[in-house]
């Protein structure tokens, strides 16, 4: 029995993913297609699920490359099978976890701070004096788990306890 193949564009309509990023994907490795010559590009169906598990891994905030190392493990390029789908989302627990407590520090300190005292220049003389959190390194270093606390006693011991 041969397998049974789809164009690119049932399988965009099918999967909800547009051509383009179709065929960008399998430019970038994640998806293989096959074709005669002179013929469209044609995919086996079960491209369907791969197309499904780039989609969710990217919804969780994976990028292209994260998804292709993923993809990567599987055993000849195969789709992902239920159990290929638990351990991968396992594996990717700890990064989550750590963008829900960014998001979580960003939700809680918005209103005042953007993660230094920045957006008060009252607040940073009194918690980022001097700019003292870049010593620290770049980005919004209360955001990222430093604290005011902390930076304020490595740059000027004594003088806040």
């Amino acid at each position: 029995m041969s397998e049974i193949l789809i164009t690119i564009g049932e399988l965009a309509k099918r999967s909800g993913v547009a051509a383009s990023a179709l065929r960008f994907y399998e430019e970038q490795g994640l998806l293989s297609s096959k074709r005669e010559s002179g013929r469209q590009r044609q995919f086996s169906r079960d491209v369907l699920r791969r197309v499904a598990f780039i989609r969710v891994a990217q919804t969780v905030g994976l990028s292209l490359e994260e998804i292709k190392a993923a993809l990567s493990t599987l055993p000849q390029k195969r789709t992902p099978t239920k159990q290929d789908w638990e351990r991968l989302s396992r594996s990717w627990h700890p990064l989550l976890q750590q963008r829900i407590d960014t998001l979580t520090a960003l939700r809680d300190q918005l209103t005042s701070c953007i993660g230094c005292g920045c957006l008060s220049l009252k607040k940073c003389a009194l918690y980022n004096p001097d700019d003292a959190a870049k010593r620290r390194g770049t980005g919004p270093r209360y955001l990222l788990g430093d604290n005011a606390a902390t930076v304020l006693a490595d740059d000027y011991p004594g003088e806040h306890d």
